[in-house]
């Protein structure tokens, strides 16, 4: 994928490195990389849907962005500037246009705290606390203002998660790392969220990372999607293309487990289950990561690890589409193949479909 230059992209991950020292056998150290060679970038307005199993390393990739894990090698430039070795007072000062929205609505609202205090902490922290900016922001996600006054504890799940986002958008960002932030949410209650992060970004311009499990919800709020596996991007492309045609057969088996609402077509469906279970990341396999779970592993694969460049296979929709994989090989998931006679396949997912109504 062709990346753009530091003074023009918005957000642009170069050869980003996250590596922790951890206690191995005895009193030996090893190094873990939870983040191992990711670059990327998103221009302003878009946003990049992060996928991937749990312990692959999006949290840890979210966390770096904003310096709360220090990187152990690469750059990471914000309009501009880069993040990486940036001193405290300036990064501060870049921390106003990076806010994050954490996944558990329940444990990252201080529960001692009213709603009012925790929007306005932010604001105190920097030294323009305004009442009325505090009353905007109950306003514009959604809530009465009767709500400043009461406890988090009050409040459901998805009301806290309105709470959390208000209290990210206080400062005025442009770019929101939302790490799993509908994840803990049922699914109604995850449209409405989704549906008003979608409203607000269109009314305030902003950026996301949206880091997720979730392919349903990934795919009806990402403009660009990045699939992660054991700490590298293994593939990424336009969300349509990912969707439409995955190369990677990481990607194209996370596919495969999309819940299908039509329960026709549910019994003719190709599942691919992956062997065994994620590597253990102190001891990565040779070569390609994937290749101890992949249905296509050749010896070559265990031989040279598959750099992440556009692949010359038939039905290849873009060179902004780019894969990890010598063997790399478009097919079409199950649920694009119903609903072909309307404009998108979305209703047959277990989210989309919901997100749609």
């Amino acid at each position: 994928m062709t990346q753009a230059s530091p003074d023009k992209a918005f957000l642009q991950v170069d050869d980003l490195h996250t590596h922790f020292r951890v206690r191995g056998a005895g009193w030996r150290s090893e190094t873990l990389r939870a983040v191992n060679g990711v670059s990327f970038s998103i221009a302003q307005g878009e946003t990049l849907g992060l996928v991937g199993e749990s312990g692959c390393g999006k949290s840890t990739l979210g966390r770096t962005l904003l310096r709360l894990n220090e990187p152990t090698r690469g750059a990471v430039y914000f309009k501009g500037q880069n993040l990486v070795g940036m001193g405290r007072g300036k990064m501060r000062a870049v921390r106003r246009s990076i806010q994050v929205v954490f996944q558990d609505p329940y444990a990252s609202l201080d529960p001692k705290m009213t709603v009012g205090e925790i929007i306005a902490e932010p604001l105190h922290i920097n030294n323009c606390y305004r009442p009325a900016r505090v009353a905007e922001m109950i306003d514009c996600v959604g809530l009465q203002q009767d709500a400043a006054n009461r406890l988090p504890t009050e409040f459901s799940g998805g009301q806290r998660q309105r709470i959390a986002i208000a209290r990210a958008l206080a400062l005025g960002p442009e770019l929101l790392i939302l790490d799993e932030a509908v994840s803990a949410l049922d699914v109604s209650i995850q449209a409405q969220v989704i549906n008003l992060l979608k409203q607000l970004q269109k009314e305030m311009g902003l950026t996301y990372l949206f880091i997720s499990h979730d392919l349903s919800v990934v795919r009806y709020i990402s403009d660009k999607v990045a699939v992660m596996y054991l700490g590298k991007i293994v593939e990424m492309g336009a969300g349509e293309q990912i969707f439409s045609a995955p190369e990677h057969p990481y990607t194209q088996s996370l596919l495969s487990a999309v819940p299908i609402a039509d329960p026709s077509y549910r019994k003719q469906r190709q599942r691919i289950v992956l062997k065994g279970d994620l590597p253990n990341p102190l001891d990565p396999p040779s070569g390609c990561a994937f290749r101890t779970r992949c249905f296509k592993a050749r010896p070559k694969c265990a031989e040279q690890e598959p750099q992440l460049e556009t692949r010359a296979t038939a039905g290849h929709l873009s060179a902004d589409h780019v894969s990890a994989c010598h063997f790399a090989e478009p097919v079409v998931p199950d649920f694009m193949k119903i609903n072909t006679n309307t404009q998108t396949a979305a209703p047959a997912l277990r989210s989309g479909a919901i997100l749609k109504a």
